[in-house]
């Protein structure tokens, strides 16, 4: 079973539909969907991998509960954080947040080859904060302005700062492989 957290700003709001939904779409089956507010720690180890969904550009109540994602250390299933979700992956283990806004199509550069991607490519952004990440990541590729992907150094925990569920869905299957 694979968790997809909702990050936007309340359960069920509009902003599920265009961040939430389409990810969910592209799991197509086996999924619960969990609003972040509602996780339990001892109920996240249950699941086989997690999913921390994007959200809306101006939404921002995640940065205010940074201390709900404690489970992310202790987490042993494997966790891809999609924009919001990154930037929640890269505070919970000790790295900054940058002001770093991309609006649309952009094109990033591979810096890694990795388990999700291994090329450069045309994504879609939707964010205005960038991740200067801890030691304790690896960066797997970047933009002009920003880290784009990163991947913990000791476990299956990525983050990625693009869309994929707009142009890049094989990301989505690809970490769906990873065991």
């Amino acid at each position: 079973m694979i968790l997809l957290v909702d990050l936007c700003y309340k359960k069920d709001s509009l902003s599920n539909y265009e961040f939430v939904r389409p990810i969910a779409k592209i799991v197509e089956k086996n999924f619960a969907v969990k609003h972040y507010t509602e996780l339990v720690p001892e109920e996240v180890k249950k699941y086989e991998k997690i999913i921390l969904c994007g959200t809306a550009l101006k939404d921002k109540s995640y940065l205010e509960n940074i201390e709900k994602f404690a489970w992310l250390k202790s987490v042993n299933a494997p966790v891809l954080g999609i924009c919001a979700g990154m930037q929640v992956i890269a505070l919970t283990f000790g790295s900054e947040l940058t002001e770093a806004k991309e609006i649309g199509m952009k094109w990033i550069k591979l810096v890694k080859e990795n388990k999700l991607f291994s090329r450069d490519l045309y994504v879609y952004e939707l964010h205005g904060f960038g991740v200067k990440p801890s030691n304790e990541f690896e960066v797997l590729a970047e933009s002009d302005k920003c880290v784009q992907a990163i991947k913990h150094k000791e476990k299956e925990i990525y983050g990625i700062m693009f869309h994929p569920e707009v142009r890049q869905e094989e990301i989505v299957r690809n970490f769906l492989k990873i065991q």
